[in-house]
């Protein structure tokens, strides 16, 4: 079987809120210190804005004149790398989403992913300032076919199924994780990975966000079996990084091949 790795590096940090010219100096220099050689680097949700729906629509861009894209796009460019640039709110046409962007190697926006699962409980607005996103997207990262969904995203097991069934080797969870919510976080990510078995990027902010809510941190990248690889735990800031190697995983899949006992339909029985 002909190999297949990807060097894989995700970037925990704390936003400002409501600052991008800040966080994106930040994100600058944290990749600058921690990342030398990498074939992708991944972002968090709202790391342009940081979590504060309420804030949203004051920092949106239009994607044809994005500060966000064009540093990304030279991040690109200069590390010689894909970007999953975690999210920000873009603005179409008085239309509001909360959207992951991806750029290839030579800097050129290749798709984007607008949260199709928008978080509204406990005080949360998130549905009030932006839309959800129309359906999911499968991006072929040089041979990896890579699944894109962004926090709450994590909730719904169907939307990464079908992932998995259209083919997927990589999950990529963006997220602002609120610190109350451990155990989902946990088990979710871990979760998504076991039963599909897929690569999970789970990477989420770190830090205060206001009136005294925090962030999780504690990202990880975890296997197709649900072991964690790599982790930054807690609340620091920086950056981590591993090689996927997703030949051992095709032959696991060959060996336990529980995606093909799925049945057609589940119609439950009401007794």
């Amino acid at each position: 079987m002909e190999q297949k790795k990807l060097i894989v590096s995700a970037v925990q940090m704390s936003s400002k809120i409501g600052d991008t010219e800040a966080n994106i100096k930040k994100v600058e220099e944290l990749i600058k210190r921690d990342i030398t050689k990498t074939d992708i680097i991944v972002l968090p949700e709202v790391w342009t804005c940081g979590w504060s729906p309420e804030h949203f629509r004051d920092t949106a861009e239009k994607m044809q004149e994005s500060t966000t894209i064009n540093f990304l796009s030279s991040i690109a460019k200069q590390y010689n790398c894909w970007i999953i640039g975690g999210s920000f709110i873009t603005n179409d046409n008085g239309h509001y989403f909360n959207t992951c962007p991806v750029i290839n190697r030579l800097g050129k926006l290749i798709c984007t992913y607008s949260k199709n699962h928008l978080y509204s409980y406990y005080g949360c607005r998130e549905g009030e300032f932006v839309e959800r996103g129309a359906s999911p997207v499968l991006v072929d990262i040089e041979g990896v076919k890579t699944g894109l969904t962004i926090c709450y995203d994590i909730r719904f097991p169907e939307l990464y199924r079908a992932y998995r069934i259209s083919g997927a080797d990589l999950f990529i969870n963006c997220a602002a994780w609120g610190l109350k919510k451990p155990v989902p976080w946990e088990c979710m990510t871990r979760s998504r990975a076991v039963e599909n078995q897929t690569f999970m990027v789970a990477l989420t902010q770190s830090g205060y966000i206001e009136n005294g809510e925090w962030n999780i941190g504690h990202s990880r990248i975890i296997d197709y079996k649900g072991e964690t690889i790599t982790e930054i735990k807690d609340q620091k800031e920086g950056a981590m990084q591993t090689v996927l190697d997703f030949v051992p995983m095709y032959d696991f899949r060959e060996k336990c091949t529980c995606i093909k006992d799925i049945k057609p339909n589940y119609e439950v029985q009401c007794i």
